[in-house]
């Protein structure tokens, strides 16, 4: 029997893989679990009380854009947070962000542009689904290097023109998904003025906008209306799993166009799966409350504090900007990875497993990805070992 050739050559994905690595191997002390982004704070407290009083819509089919309620609650939160204001129609509720993130490319990538195969760019190391999302709508992914030297986030900009006259769409993550970095608006607009010029939208994946140290990262919604950007230009993607601790409520939103949401509702109307209607009544209470945010925020402002104290004597730590990832740079991931979960039990990513190799050279092989997700006891722990025993 056949199978598709355009996922053939995927590699394993990046849990699986770290699995294979390390379940063979008794861990060196106490497990610690710093390798997943699974948010550990407290989720908000009236997520039970909403959920039972309308428990009643699981006897119903629930609405494919999002019923009205939390329509309205996401339009409010985009105003308060980037003083945008949206109408419904530029808005669709997700089950879950990454099912946007794939989606949307097949929706809004054509399947050819100026009569060649389209290109969608991507950061390199970046968040797996881009890969898949551009493979299924029949596009080449285009890895572009998300290093310390692009300021860890990628330069689109220094693509050649033959490319860019190519690409339907790029993916950008900000705050970004391993290293921290936040994308300015001056970043922003170059973005927006580049897709200008060349024909392409931007997804932008914001999923990690509300955990930051200072002052809250743009957004590429108000940066689009501060330069009058075509709105078809910018499809920007947001989710509860981070901001409220609810990674299993699966809820997130995208925004967009009219057009570019006229078109990804479509899709969904004829092969998606909307969030049951109890869950969007949940989803609507918990973005209209602000206050589990600041709460869950401050708890990873103080973790940001124990990680710059106990490795920040080290060359090789890079504070984190917003999000809660540390982005450490080692001799070899993989090896560093098993090491620390031999001798002392905690467990990370190795950073090559979120990346691509590139003409033989893979931008996450000397990293490893820490996850700042236990209670700060854990954490402090954690990276203590971590210190002591790949940085002494």
């Amino acid at each position: 029997m056949a199978f598709p050739e355009r996922f053939s050559n995927l590699p394993e994905y990046a849990f699986p893989r770290l699995r294979a690595l390390l379940d063979h191997h008794q861990p060196g002390g106490d497990p610690i679990a710093m390798s997943i982004g699974e948010p550990r704070h407290p989720m908000p407290p009236f997520v039970g009380e909403v959920l039972n009083a309308a428990v009643s819509g699981f006897a119903r089919y629930p609405a494919n854009n999002g019923t009205p309620d939390l329509l309205q609650a996401v339009s409010g939160w985009v105003q308060r947070r980037y003083g945008v204001a949206l109408a419904e129609d530029r808005l669709m509720a997700l089950n879950g962000t990454r099912e946007g993130l794939f989606n949307a490319a097949i929706a809004l990538s054509p399947e050819r542009k100026n009569g060649q195969a389209p290109i969608i760019l991507m950061p390199n190391p970046f968040y797996q689904v881009y890969a898949i999302g551009a493979l299924s709508a029949g596009a080449e992914p285009r890895f572009v290097p998300a290093t310390a030297s692009t300021g860890h986030l990628p330069d689109f900009t220094a693509l050649p023109r033959d490319v860019l006259d190519r690409v339907t769409v790029a993916y950008v993550c900000s705050p970004a998904n391993p290293q921290g970095a936040v994308a300015s608006r001056g970043y922003w607009a170059a973005l927006l003025a580049l897709a200008e010029a060349h024909d392409f939208r931007i997804f932008a994946d914001e999923c990690y906008a509300e955990i930051y140290r200072d002052a809250p990262p743009p957004g590429i919604l108000d940066v689009a209306q501060e330069v009058g950007a075509d709105p078809e230009r910018v499809v920007s993607f947001h989710s509860l799993s981070k901001r409220s601790n609810l990674p299993g409520l699966r809820s997130g939103f995208v925004a967009g166009g009219v057009q570019s949401i006229k078109a990804i509702r479509q899709l969904r109307a004829y092969a998606g799966a909307p969030l049951p209607e109890p869950l969007q009544a949940v989803a609507a209470a918990v973005w209209r409350d602000e206050a589990h945010v600041a709460e869950s925020r401050a708890l990873y402002q103080r973790k940001y504090r124990i990680a710059d104290e106990i490795l920040g004597g080290l060359n090789a730590y890079a504070p984190p900007e917003a999000g809660f990832f540390l982005w450490l740079p080692v001799a070899d991931g993989e090896a560093a990875a098993l090491k620390l979960w031999r001798e002392t039990g905690v467990r990370v990513l190795p950073g090559a497993y979120l990346s691509r190799d590139v003409n033989g050279e893979n931008p996450g092989a000397e990293f490893i990805r820490v996850a700042l997700v236990a209670p700060e006891d854990e954490t402090r722990r954690g990276l203590t070992l971590l210190r002591d025993c790949l940085y002494a």
